[in-house]
């Protein structure tokens, strides 16, 4: 199990990595053509999402591979599963569907790692 959560969690940093990018740092002209709901959303709300996005990405990995802190790791975990939760909470009025299906599908996996290194208490 303890493999399993370790490659669900590289999947998850990366994935939060390449979006927190985007979103933290991205240039919202040349983004927005591509994903135009990012026009909704004020700049310094963008930003702060894109910066808890990769804080959780680094949280999902460092404290666990480093053991200084590792309670972070499931900690982080919870955060990116607010991140999506409030995600879908902003697609579903405006019907986004397929931003909906990524956001469920990394909810999922957040959560599994939040189970997996709380209740199952793998190390």
């Amino acid at each position: 199990m303890n493999s399993v959560l370790w490659i669900i969690q590289a999947l998850l940093a990366l994935a939060y990595l390449l979006f927190g990018g985007v979103h933290a740092f991205g240039r919202l002209d040349a983004v927005s053509k591509r994903v135009p709901w990012m026009t909704a959303l004020p700049l310094p709300v963008l930003r702060g999402v894109g910066i808890a996005e990769l804080v959780g990405a680094s949280g999902l990995i460092l404290p666990l591979a480093t053991n200084i802190l590792p309670w972070l790791t499931p900690t982080a975990a919870g955060g990116l599963v607010l991140v999506q939760v409030s995600a879908l909470a902003f697609h579903a009025p405006r019907r986004e569907c397929s931003s909906m299906a990524m956001n469920l599908v990394l909810l999922v996996l957040a959560a599994f790692v939040l189970y997996g290194r709380t209740m199952l208490a793998v190390a």
